[in-house]
Formats: C-alpha cells, structure tokens, sequence
C-alpha cells in the first residue's frame, strides 16, 4: 500500500511541540549520543511525536491515532538543528512512522506469503466487513484505520496483525472481529496467539526438549 505523505494537505496542523510530559524524554533520548551526534535521535523523536499524538488523539472527540505532521517534522528538525528536508526523508522512508492521520486504532495487515498462505484474505475479508470500511480507510468515529503491510516477522504464527504496538497470531475470522469488538469498546484483548501456542512451537505441542518445555512452563 502507498504511504500518504502530502506536506501541504488540509488536515496539516499549524504547529507543533512537545508537551511537558514528552520534554523530559527528548532531553534523555538525545543524551544518548555524543556532542555532535544528536541528529541520531530523529528517529525515536518521530516516535515520541506519534505517542504524544497518540495520548491526545485518545482524549479528543471522535478519537484518532498517533501521526506526524509537517509541523511536527520541523519541530523536531529544530530541536536537533538539522535541515527539514532530512526529517522528512526519514519520516517517509519507514513504515513505522504514519505522515497522515489515521484511527486510534491502526490495524495492519500483512498479507505476504506466510499469512497469504494461512488465510490473511479471509482475515482481511472479515475485518473490512465487520467495520464496514476497506482497505486504507479510517471508520467515522476515528476508531480503526486499516492498512495492508509487508511481512511483520511473525510468519510462524500466520495469518497475524499488528494493531498499534501488538501482535495478534494465530487468527481465525472468528477470533479477529472478537479482537475488534473488544477495542471498540476500548477493552485490551490478549494480544499474541490466539490459540492459546506458546511462542513459536508447532500447533501439535513440543516435539522436542519435552522436559525443558514442562519445566519452562510453555508444554
């Protein structure tokens, strides 16, 4: 799916800072890096950007998700004195970072050939019929954008999505419009497997180490 990046786009705030709360943590996170070197803290400051966005967007009426604006992309070239330019090209390199608004919750999908395989079109399928929206849309009270992904490194446990910071593997149809009445209603459901697998083993059980898996707490 092609990332939105409109720097000149109506829903474009004005401005942007970091409020007290977030201050504190740009102060530490460019402490990480020696004199000189603080430019090497874009990409956790965009980060910080989309939580604080985040947290507000929750308190707002409808609610919408974490984002980085232009205003916010110069607003960290500033405090890390480097040309705008350069904020944006990170911005809009990497997937994790989202250059337009979207819903409180963002739900992506992967749908390379692990999940392809385990059935992601029917995951996809049920969710866009259960909110009513497709692909790279957002629902009208700003709760769930939906976005198709390449792979998200948890293709043992396929079909999988990510929604905000968790995964959820081993889905079902059933399983994933469970997930998404829970969020709607802003209830926090177990996130991981769905099945009940622990970590990456096959669905039948350990096959090896037996002992070690019952002593490890996960046969």
């Amino acid at each position: 799916m092609k990332k939105v990046f409109d720097l000149d786009a109506d829903y474009q705030p004005e401005i942007f800072e970091f409020n007290d709360k977030f201050k504190t943590s740009v102060k530490e996170i460019i402490a990480r890096y020696p004199e000189g070197k603080q430019q090497s803290a874009v990409m956790p400051l965009l980060d910080l950007v989309q939580r604080q966005v985040a947290e507000e967007g929750a308190k707002s009426t409808p609610v919408y998700g974490g984002w980085v604006s232009r205003a916010a992309m110069d607003h960290v070239a500033k405090v890390l004195d480097m040309h705008k330019v350069k904020v944006y090209e990170v911005a809009s390199f990497y997937s994790m970072y989202n250059t337009a608004p979207v819903g409180k919750y963002l739900v992506q999908f992967c749908s390379t050939t692990p999940c392809w395989l385990r059935g992601s079109e029917g995951i996809i399928k049920a969710t866009t019929e259960h909110l009513g929206i497709g692909v790279g849309e957002t629902t009208v009270d700003g709760k769930f954008s939906l976005m198709e992904v390449e792979c998200l490194g948890a293709c043992v446990n396929a079909p999988m999505v990510q929604i905000n910071d968790d995964y959820y593997e081993d889905l079902t149809a059933d399983s994933m419009t469970q997930i998404l009445d829970r969020l709607s209603e802003d209830l926090k459901p177990t996130i991981g497997s769905q099945t009940g697998r622990k970590a990456s083993m096959p669905c039948s059980g350990t096959t090896c180490l037996k002992e070690q898996a019952k002593k490890a707490g996960v046969a």
